[in-house]
């Protein structure tokens, strides 16, 4: 085992979008950097690594499959077997479909499966793997990066919606379980400028979708990457809370 002394991060997700920007604002910030991705994202993982390093921090990248817990205990096993210490987990690793919610019979049982294994029960085991390097240091945090769409049930499907909603639920949960030694809070993005979108909606779509909003832009991968930041390392009294950073859309 290799003993670090700078703080480690862990994010899920880490190869692209809002995880690469969360991954390198906490290496920019002085941690050590682990980043978990699928194979097919290999390359951009590698691209990560790489400008996590240029701040002078250590990182790693591992594949796994967050919906796999066989996967994710190993995961978390290399992580201390390499820094032999864990700090901050984000949970960022989603997946989803582009289904109109009025298409019933086009929210297919497969597609239910997946989306709610990679975004409620993927967050549950790695939060749950990484729970005992947490608790060894001092003042542990875990970020769930979930949706706008947990809260007001419009997203991108209804399983979508439905499986941020019960990430919503889990952070309140798991804030109860972990107290005090771990903090528990969650992001809720509104739209989000990145990859991830652009496979659903045309330029125009993602436009009209922000257009009527207090302030009028889809929300940057920094934007989000500065709110995780905050609730993981800005604060030390917040836990079980769910911060809507949607340029004030769902305001009440």
């Amino acid at each position: 085992m290799t003993q670090t002394s700078r703080p480690v991060a862990f994010v899920t997700g880490g190869a692209t979008g809002v995880g690469r920007a969360t991954a390198i604002r906490f290496a920019e910030q002085g941690h050590d950097v682990v980043v978990n991705f699928l194979g097919p994202e290999i390359a951009a993982a590698q691209e990560t690594v790489e400008m996590i390093e240029s701040s002078e921090v250590c990182s790693l990248a591992i594949q796994c499959d967050v919906s796999d817990n066989e996967q994710v205990v190993l995961m978390a096993a290399d992580i201390f077997e390499r820094f032999g210490r864990l700090d901050v987990l984000v949970n960022c690793a989603g997946a989803t479909q582009f289904v109109d919610h009025t298409d019933l019979d086009g929210m297919t049982e497969s597609m239910w499966d997946r989306i709610l294994a990679v975004n409620t029960k993927g967050p549950f085991f790695v939060s749950r793997a990484c729970v005992d390097m947490l608790r060894a240091g001092t003042g542990g945090s875990i970020v769930n990066v979930s949706s706008v769409a947990g809260v007001s049930g419009f997203g991108s499907s209804i399983a979508y919606c439905a499986s941020k909603g019960g990430l919503n639920t889990m952070t309140k949960s798991l804030a109860r379980a972990l107290a005090p030694e771990i903090r528990v809070n969650a992001v809720c993005p509104g739209p989000i400028d990145s990859g991830w979108l652009r496979k659903g909606l045309t330029d125009e779509q993602m436009q009209s979708r922000v257009k009527s909003f207090p302030i009028p832009r889809l929300a940057q991968p920094d934007d989000i990457a500065d709110t995780i930041l905050f609730l993981a390392c800005g604060t030390s009294l917040t836990t079980g809370q769910l911060l809507v950073v949607d340029g004030g859309r769902t305001m009440g």
